[in-house]
């Protein structure tokens, strides 16, 4: 099993298609809103708005991200960009569904008539047009690394949160687009604005789901997330086969950035070789390492016994649970 590394490269062009795509969008929107008087109308040029500058923030965090390592942080990097992608999902849910639901109550007691409906259905098919090519450049990149994974496990195992946080809010847009365009008929078919205020409301509550979402997969990542189960078994067993290793006590990975993976092993070395030849072995399986798996960045192995290993792992280990590899 090799590990390819993505080049950040494709996860602008996938952000910087859905900032052009979203700004456009919002522009469009507030002025059919601001003619029509339509609610649902204004909470999708406010979602559109935050999209934008949700996605600045993701290029934002895609360029910091790539900073080098230094003395103040040797690893680099990387996590910044989980940071900003769980200030996203935030914000997701602070500005997007909340101003939404908000402007959806005000506007059920306002009883506003839409004007100019022509307009807002106008604008509505559009957005979805432009939304979907969004959607589409992003399901595409999300699914470079997809394989033989459903949509929602390949989702819960990926580890760019730009891929799928832009793939996640073009999704809750194209569902807010119908959404609006359906309670903008209703309204006009019963006369009844409620149905749009109550329109506005329900493109709230689909981004407080999305915000949901997000902010529980990026959560999991900015704390320290393991490399994906198939990546771990391939560096164990290919451990396992050297012929200098007895057993392999314990393995652990963790995600520094997309592509940036920690890999942290105790090997317990066959008795009868030299301790010079345990230091070339370890040198040679973590350059081997490394070569194999492109998102692998760091390696380090610990030459540790077997029975020392689980005599620390029994002092240190949570009640009920088991050393790693026993």
């Amino acid at each position: 099993m090799a590990s390819t590394r993505q080049d950040a490269g494709g996860n602008r062009f996938t952000v910087i298609a859905a900032i052009a795509a979203n700004g456009a969008i919002a522009v469009v929107k507030f002025i059919a809103a601001f003619f029509t008087g339509s609610s649902s109308m204004l909470s999708e040029g406010i979602h559109s708005l935050i999209d934008t500058a949700n996605e600045a923030l993701l290029l934002l965090g895609i360029s910091r991200s790539s900073r080098p390592p230094d003395k103040r942080h040797p690893f680099g990097y990387g996590i910044e960009l989980y940071f900003w992608s769980f200030v996203v999902a935030m914000l997701i849910f602070a500005l997007g569904a909340g101003v939404s639901i908000y402007e959806g109550i005000l506007a059920l007691g306002a009883r506003h008539e839409v004007d100019y409906p022509m307009v807002a259905f106008v604008v509505l098919a559009a957005a979805f047009v432009f939304e979907g090519m969004s959607w589409t450049v992003a399901y595409r990149e999300f699914n470079t690394t997809r394989g033989d994974r459903g949509f929602f496990a390949h989702f819960r195992a990926h580890k760019d949160p730009a891929v799928f946080i832009v793939l996640m809010e073009d999704s809750a847009a194209c569902i807010g687009v119908l959404i609006a365009a359906a309670s903008l008929a209703l309204s006009l078919w019963t006369g009844d604005t409620r149905y749009d205020a109550a329109g506005s409301i329900a493109i709230g509550v689909v981004l407080g789901i999305t915000a949901y979402l997000l902010a529980h997969e990026t959560k999991g990542l900015l704390i320290g997330e393991a490399a994906n189960p198939e990546l771990s078994a391939a560096i164990r067993q290919m451990l396992q086969d050297h012929p200098d290793v007895d057993s392999v006590n314990e393995l652990r990975t963790v995600h520094l950035g997309p592509h940036e993976i920690l890999v942290v092993v105790s090997v317990d070395f066959r008795n009868d070789i030299s301790a010079e030849q345990v230091e070339t072995t370890v040198s040679d399986l973590e350059r081997e390492i490394r070569n194999r798996f492109a998102d692998v960045r760091r390696v380090y192995i610990e030459a540790q016994s077997r029975e020392d290993h689980l005599a620390l792992a029994e002092r240190t280990m949570a009640p009920g649970s088991a050393p790693d590899g026993v």
